[in-house]
Formats: structure tokens, C-alpha cells, sequence
């Protein structure tokens, strides 16, 4: 008998080369969050009375800083109850480093700045970090920053291995005003931005009369 029931999506992570567009890894959600929190920081021209002038206080500077916070939990239980000799041995170790390495450069290029230094290069260029892009959905798929990654591991194995853990994660979007239009970031923001606005004219409209007013003053 085929199951009819709907497939559930995950929520998730995907590195990507920020030259090639090439994906590098992806790190699923095991659980989707039950909340998700966002927060929109309007980039407004400043007013006459913060010293601005008065014909730009409907002006828009840019796109908002839009931040992204939530709570997802990794529970190595299903993995053990399966046998999983990777859970076995290491419990949930592994997608934790998984998460905690988006925030670390590669030790090859820790090494290779060293180098640098001991050599008496002057000038150490910062070192380059995949494109981030958070998913959640078909409707949702942005470049993003981490800002902050809370790890409480809840539970452990007789080897004091993680076996159940929350992680609170911090995002900052990145619009094209961070990683400008010529970007792979950029171009994937601005696909992000379109398909607002395309959602937006789908939202009911209602009249001035059902909010009470017969017109604009």
C-alpha cells in the first residue's frame, strides 16, 4: 500500500563556493525547529529631527538587516536504536563539529597564514569562508553570517560522548549591500528579495472602509 502522507522538509545549512557556486556540504536540520524568530532592522535616511533633511524621511537607505534566530535539537537516539556505529562510537560529535566548523577557517589555512608570518609577509589577508545559505523551504534560501552558535549538550554515553543536544543559532542575512550584485551571495539575496515582493501581491488587499475610514484625511 503506497504512503500517501506528505514528505516533511528539512530546514538546514549549505556551504557553497562562493567563486564556483559549487556545493561543498550540507548540513540538514535532524529536527525542524518549532519557532523560528526573525528580526527586521529598517535602514531609513534620517529624519529632519536627527539632524536629516526633510525630504528624505520616506527614503530607504537599503534592504533591512534582517536576523534569524532559533533552537534546533540533535538527539542521537534513532541512530543508536539502528546500530549506527558512527553514533555508537562518537554520538552526536560529529554533527555538532559539523555546525561548529562553519565558524572556524580550515586549519590548512591556518597553517598557511603562519607561514606567512614567519616568512615577514606584511599584510595577512583575512581568510575566506564558504558562502553560508540557510534553507528553510523553496521560499526561503539566503546567503547568511553566523553570528552566534549556543551549544548545550544535554545528554552523554558512558564515553561522556554527547548523545542529545540543543543549539541555538544566530544568523545574519546578507544582502547585496554585504556581497554586491556581481556575487554568487548576491545573486541568490536578490532571488530571496524577488520572491518577496512576488508573495507580497498575493496578499489580500481589503478597502479603507473596512478599517473604518471613508478616505485619507
Amino acid at each position: 500500500m503506497p504512503d500517501n502522507s506528505p514528505r516533511l522538509l528539512k530546514g538546514g545549512i549549505v556551504l557553497v563556493d562562493s567563486d564556483s557556486g559549487n556545493v561543498l556540504k550540507v548540513i540538514p536540520l535532524q529536527y525542524n525547529p518549532d519557532t523560528l524568530s526573525r528580526t527586521l532592522q529598517v535602514k531609513t535616511a534620517p529624519t529632519a529631527s536627527e539632524g536629516g533633511d526633510r525630504s528624505e524621511a520616506l527614503r530607504l537607505k537599503g534592504p533591512p538587516v534582517e536576523t534569524i534566530k532559533l533552537d534546533a535539537e540533535i538527539d542521537a537516539t534513532d541512530a543508536l536504536e539502528k546500530s549506527d556505529s558512527t553514533a555508537a562510537a562518537s554520538g552526536i560529535h560529529p554533527q555538532l563539529a559539523a555546525l561548529e566548523m562553519i565558524t572556524y577557517p580550515t586549519s590548512d589555512q591556518l597553517i598557511a597564514n603562519n607561514a606567512q608570518q614567519q616568512s615577514g609577509t606584511l599584510e595577512i589577508i583575512p581568510m575566506q569562508a564558504p558562502l553560508v545559505l540557510f534553507v528553510w523551504g523553496s521560499n526561503r534560501v539566503l546567503p547568511v553570517r553566523i553570528s552566534d552558535l549556543s551549544i548545550t549538550e544535554e545528554a552523554f554515553d558512558e564515553n561522556l560522548n554527547p548523545v542529545r543536544a540543543k543549539v541555538s543559532l544566530s544568523m545574519r542575512v546578507l544582502s547585496v549591500d554585504d556581497l554586491g550584485f556581481d556575487s554568487k551571495g548576491g545573486s541568490i539575496y536578490m532571488a530571496y528579495q524577488q520572491l518577496r515582493e512576488g508573495l507580497a501581491k498575493k496578499s489580500p488587499t481589503a478597502t479603507l472602509n473596512s478599517l473604518g475610514l471613508g478616505g485619507i484625511p
